[in-house]
């Protein structure tokens, strides 16, 4: 089955590409499978940038190693604690620079950090108006339905259970590019004003 992407035709999920994904419980879904709404494709611009939350190292790069093998070229920055990612949404301190560190359009945001952790920074996107709508996906080791139910409670756009193999973050990130950078349309935010920003 063919996918129009644009004005680019891009060859839809198939054979052990397939397999793979129906492995996955989050990967029942048509755009894996290369049907319904995967046939009609309109493609983010290139710059439209992810920011990743996480304070292992080692997660931060399964997680770019894996968006390299699903073929995603956007930007992707990196934060390693809770009160970075705040200061970098905000442009307070050494983020006031917009062209060196541009707005995300997607956050991926682990939960367990040390300090100030996932749930603060979705508490403090949700009490900063211009941010509010900023798309996040709360990429985590925890599993308990407890901090599923908080997660979603405070603004959180999707829970995903981090995936113990490289196979698997390649099979997640694939999904996020064909749902989040390319059929769901990214809502307009713009960087805080001094009375939003962390003091």
């Amino acid at each position: 089955m063919i996918a129009w992407a644009g004005t680019k035709r891009v060859k839809a999920a198939a054979g052990p590409d397939r397999e793979r994904a129906g492995r996955l419980p989050w990967a029942n879904h048509p755009i894996v499978h290369g049907t319904g709404l995967a046939t009609f494709v309109t493609l983010v611009p290139e710059r439209s940038v992810i920011l990743i939350a996480d304070d292992r190292e080692e997660d931060i790069l399964l997680i770019r190693k894996a968006f390299e093998k699903a073929g995603i070229s956007n930007p992707v920055y990196c934060v390693t604690e809770g009160e970075a990612a705040i200061n970098y949404l905000a442009g307070h301190g050494k983020y006031s620079n917009r062209a060196e560190y541009p707005l995300p359009t997607l956050l991926l945001l682990d939960l367990k950090m040390p300090g100030t952790d996932g749930f603060d920074v979705l508490r403090w996107l949700q009490a900063t108006p211009s941010l509010k709508s900023l798309r996040v996906i709360v990429l985590t080791s925890s599993a308990d339905i407890r901090d599923v139910n908080l997660a979603y409670k405070l603004g959180a756009n999707s829970f995903l259970v981090k995936p113990m193999d490289f196979e698997n973050t390649v099979e997640l990130a694939r999904i996020v590019q064909r749902y989040w950078l390319q059929l769901d349309k990214a809502p307009k935010i713009s960087r805080p004003s001094d009375v939003e920003k962390p003091r």
